[in-house]
């Protein structure tokens, strides 16, 4: 099963080798992610993988594609850690930004699919059966209070991080891939 993973794997890359990931000007400086968790996806050792894209206006800056290194008992844990992933990848890039003069002025949104653990990150009585997860929990909810981020609901349709995260269909990973802007070089005008 592997190995024929491995095999589609090589064939993408072998037929997208000339893909690259473009980058536009933009006049706005706004940090937007989505973030997704396939509690259990792994056929063979029931792993979750976690996965999230964030963009500087409409400019891929990180992405992250990561199998957990240990099992999850809910799709809860999986899916706080996977916010409190992004998020603390938000904070890191709104301080390097601060740094290089180009501060962020606005609120980081995060995209989840999920109206319940939008709740849960917004309502501090919600949580009495969440020991584990806990800390990503009290880490989110501390900066959507401070106003640094917004958690806010996407269409399972429109969550780009599920390219990140499982095989999806053809046309759905084609129009993400593009999203993430991975396209093909414009065409080149060189001796025309």
């Amino acid at each position: 099963d592997h190995m024929h993973a491995l095999r589609r794997i090589l064939c993408y890359i072998q037929g997208t080798l000339h893909f690259g990931i473009h980058l536009y000007p933009s006049l706005t400086t706004s940090l937007i992610s989505y973030t997704y968790a396939n509690w259990g996806g792994c056929p063979d050792t029931r792993k979750s993988t976690s996965g999230y894209c964030l963009f500087l206006s409409d400019n891929l800056l990180s992405c992250s594609s990561k199998c957990q290194p240990t099992l999850s008992c809910s799709s809860a844990e999986v899916i706080y850690q996977g916010v409190a992933n992004v998020v603390s990848e938000s904070c890191w890039l709104c301080n390097l930004l601060l740094e290089l003069h180009c501060p962020v002025h606005t609120v980081t949104l995060v995209y989840y699919d999920n109206v319940s653990v939008i709740y849960l990150f917004e309502n501090p009585f919600q949580h009495h059966r969440t020991k584990p997860i806990e800390m990503d929990i009290h880490f989110v909810r501390e900066k959507v209070s401070r106003g640094q981020v917004r958690i806010l609901h996407v269409p399972s349709r429109y969550q780009i991080a599920d390219i990140f995260t499982k095989g999806l269909p053809l046309v759905l990973f084609q129009d993400f891939r593009d999203n993430l802007s991975v396209r093909q070089p414009p065409a080149s005008t060189v001796g025309v």
